[in-house]
């Protein structure tokens, strides 16, 4: 069992994973023109928090995620809301090719570290948008290794201005990003997150 295997019955139960997705969501809808006519995916959507957050500014959401559990509470979750449009997926795009339809907003949180090739992933989320879509990441500043720990196969943080060229060499183009919340830890450390936004242009 994964460690979000693991984790996910006890998700939401974290009132800082609801401060953080709140801070992560405002800062979206100020960021991009949203209309009740896009249709969204959210990699890496663990319970689903953001998503719901934002239910009712897309037509659709699909809520993605390779946890077996996550996508179980996600669709629980969904089913006792008896929200229509949105639509649990349990898929690995890591490690396999999304040939469904395209969308016109993908979203991710604090995913982005746990991700081992991040030019590819990010080339996938480039394919899967339609044009004029937005993707919008936020994911850790560059931090010493502490936030997850000794040991924690993941990217240490991220320089947004280094993502950002990643992103142009991609294709996307109008790149911009802001810092949106910071995690505090009970040792009193803080970790900053940014949200980087751009844009698909064909």
């Amino acid at each position: 069992m994964s460690e979000f295997d693991a984790r996910a019955h006890e998700w939401d139960k974290n009132p800082m994973h609801w401060e953080r997705s709140e801070a992560i969501a405002k800062a979206f809808l100020e960021m991009v023109p949203v209309n009740p006519e896009m249709k969204a995916m959210e990699y890496g959507a663990g319970t689903g928090i953001l998503s719901f957050l934002l239910s009712g500014k897309f037509s659709e959401i699909t809520l993605m995620d390779n946890s077996t559990q996550m996508v179980q509470v996600m669709t629980e979750k969904v089913q006792k809301s008896g929200l229509k449009h949105f639509y649990p997926l349990l898929f690995d795009l890591e490690h396999s090719d999304y040939k469904g339809s395209n969308f016109d907003c993908i979203l991710s949180q604090m995913v982005l570290h746990h991700v081992g090739d991040v030019p590819n992933i990010l080339q996938k989320f480039y394919s899967m948008l339609n044009s004029e879509g937005y993707l919008a990441i936020a994911d850790l500043y560059t931090e010493d290794g502490s936030f997850h720990g000794l040991g924690a196969n993941v990217h240490l943080g991220f320089d947004p201005e280094m993502l950002k060229e990643i992103l142009l060499s991609k294709g996307f183009s109008d790149v911009r990003y802001e810092t949106c919340f910071e995690v505090e830890r009970e040792n009193g450390k803080k970790f900053p997150i940014f949200l980087i936004v751009c844009q698909k242009h064909i």
